[in-house]
C-alpha cells in the first residue's frame, strides 16, 4: 500500500509564491516518476510539473519560468515551488507517483488560491 501527503497550498495575492510538498511512503518498489497535476472547476485535470527518475522534467507551458520542481529520491519527496503565480493558476493541486512495479497513486489534493 502506497501513501502520499501533499501540504502547503492556501490562499496568496497574484504575484505571489507558494510551495507544495508531497511525501510518498509505503509499497514503493521501482518509481519511476513523480509530479503534480492539478485541475480546476469544470476543466480536465492536466499535469503542472513531472520529474522522471533519470533526471529529465516537464513542464506545462503555462508554468514554465514560474515553477520548479524538485525531487529528493532517498526521502520520496517531491516539491513545486511556484512563484509569480497567477489567478488562472487557481486549482486542486495533486501529487502523483508512478512506480513501474504497480502503476500510478494519487494524494488527496491540497487547494491553490490565487487572488487579491
Amino acid at each position: 500500500q502506497v501513501h502520499i501527503v501533499e501540504s502547503g497550498g492556501g490562499l496568496v495575492q497574484p504575484g505571489g509564491s507558494l510551495r507544495l510538498s508531497c511525501a510518498a511512503s509505503g509499497s514503493i518498489f521501482r518509481l519511476s516518476a513523480m509530479g503534480w497535476y492539478r485541475q480546476a472547476p469544470g476543466l480536465q485535470r492536466e499535469l503542472v510539473a513531472r520529474s522522471i527518475t533519470d533526471g529529465s522534467t516537464n513542464y506545462a507551458d503555462s508554468v514554465k519560468g514560474r515553477f520548479t520542481i524538485s525531487r529528493e529520491n532517498a526521502k520520496n519527496t517531491v516539491t513545486l515551488q511556484m512563484n509569480s503565480l497567477k489567478p488562472e493558476d487557481t486549482a486542486v493541486y495533486y501529487c502523483n507517483i508512478i512506480t513501474v512495479a504497480s502503476g500510478s497513486y494519487w494524494g488527496q489534493g491540497t487547494q491553490v488560491t490565487v487572488s487579491s
